[in-house]
């Protein structure tokens, strides 16, 4: 019973810093760090031209956008399944005693 309360206040925290971000920033894009990155890498020093990266990126790198949303949404339902099975098997744990 405490762990339900627990994982409640976990995502209710979770969700209300999400509305209170989209509510005080109306106009603001969910971009990465990458491209942040770059923007300030040009902004203190203008001249900057990117050299041949020193390792291989990718192993991998996917055909094209489809198959990079399916591969994220994978690995979220392989997530999701993780941690269902271990909240279930605690559950189930305590259930026995």
């Amino acid at each position: 019973m405490k762990l339900e309360y627990i994982v409640a206040f976990v995502v209710l925290l979770f969700a209300a810093q999400f509305f209170y971000g989209v509510a005080t920033n109306p106009d603001s894009e969910f971009g990465g760090a990458d491209g942040e990155a770059g923007d300030f890498v040009s902004e203190i020093s203008p001249g900057y031209e990117p050299t041949e990266p020193w390792f291989q990126k990718y192993l991998f790198e996917p055909p094209g956008g489809e198959t990079e949303s399916l591969l994220f949404a994978l690995q979220a339902a392989f997530g999701a399944i993780v941690i269902g099975y271990t909240i279930g098997y605690y559950k189930g744990k305590g259930q026995n005693n």
